[in-house]
């Protein structure tokens, strides 16, 4: 039970890291965006090509896929997604999910429909020895990667000028615009944040998830769970999500594999229906 948890953990860190980033977009700028898990599959890709291809270590690698998000993130929001800012959640919805199938198109066309290579350093390989249980070395620094991660992105939006700005510009933009802050910059900045942390969630992906065209749509569910039973446009709340998901899901898996993902639907069924807004609503960030 306790290595289940273990792997769990390390499940929900994955579906955090990427999850945390739609959270923002959706949460704080009120943009349905369904492309995010592109912009992990693009941070995916750039970490295992520049290893496998370039021979870069592992640590730049992840550096790599994080600036890659960012790149591609703040291109597609400076000339596509800011002219949808104050289009109807449909429109939306439509724009996110054809980009979606425009990327998996384009990264099966370049780099064919296999799983990408992918090998773990050897300080990161195999398992150790914690009293009677055997955990992996990989999983261990998802969960801390993910615990970092989590300590910063609260401290930049609760403890800066930035997040300060953030917070105001989702509040109220005509008086934060009144006030001489540069809303449309602040939701660049924003959107680059989280299409950055989704391309090192990817790159993290590919140790245990694999990386593939079809990433987007194969997890898009996932990401969308986490965001939702957990309160979009918080931070807490997609993390706590992430880990009772991640549980949950390794769980069903290990106990009862011929539920499927039941248990998982199921799961976020029981949750909407007690918490419409989510574990953590907005004022929870």
């Amino acid at each position: 039970m306790a290595t289940i948890v273990f792997d769990g953990l390390a499940y929900g860190m994955l579906l955090f890291l990427v999850g945390v980033g739609l959270s923002i977009t959706m949460g704080l700028m009120n943009f349905v965006n369904l492309a995010h898990g592109a912009f992990a599959m693009v941070g995916g890709y750039t970490a295992a090509l520049l290893m496998s291809r370039l021979g870069w270590g592992f640590v730049p690698s992840l550096f790599a896929s994080f600036v890659a998000g960012a790149l591609v993130g703040g291109l597609l929001e400076w000339g596509l997604y800011r002219r949808l800012y104050r289009a109807s959640p449909l429109d939306q919805v439509l724009f996110s999910i054809g980009l979606v199938f425009v990327f998996v198109s384009s990264f099966t066309y370049f780099f064919g429909a296999g799983v990408q290579s992918f090998t773990l350093p050897t300080y990161l390989e195999g398992r150790f020895t914690l009293g009677s249980m055997e955990l992996g070395r990989y999983r261990l620094f998802l969960i801390a990667s993910g615990v970092l991660v989590l300590a910063g992105v609260l401290l930049l939006l609760n403890k800066t000028r930035f997040g300060a700005m953030v917070r105001a510009a989702v509040d109220n933009q005509r008086v934060t615009a009144g006030m001489g802050i540069h809303v449309q910059r602040i939701f660049f900045l924003t959107f680059v944040l989280g299409s950055a942390l989704a391309g090192l969630g990817g790159a993290l992906s590919l140790g245990v998830l694999g990386m593939e065209p079809s990433f987007p749509l194969k997890y898009m569910i996932y990401f969308l769970i986490v965001v939702c039973v957990g309160g979009a446009g918080t931070i807490i709340g997609p993390f706590v999500a992430a880990v009772l998901v991640g549980i949950v899901d390794v769980a069903g898996k290990y106990y009862l594999p011929e539920t499927g993902a039941f248990l998982i639907y199921g799961f976020m069924l029981v949750t909407l229906l007690l918490r419409p807004q989510g574990l953590i609503p907005r004022k929870g960030l």
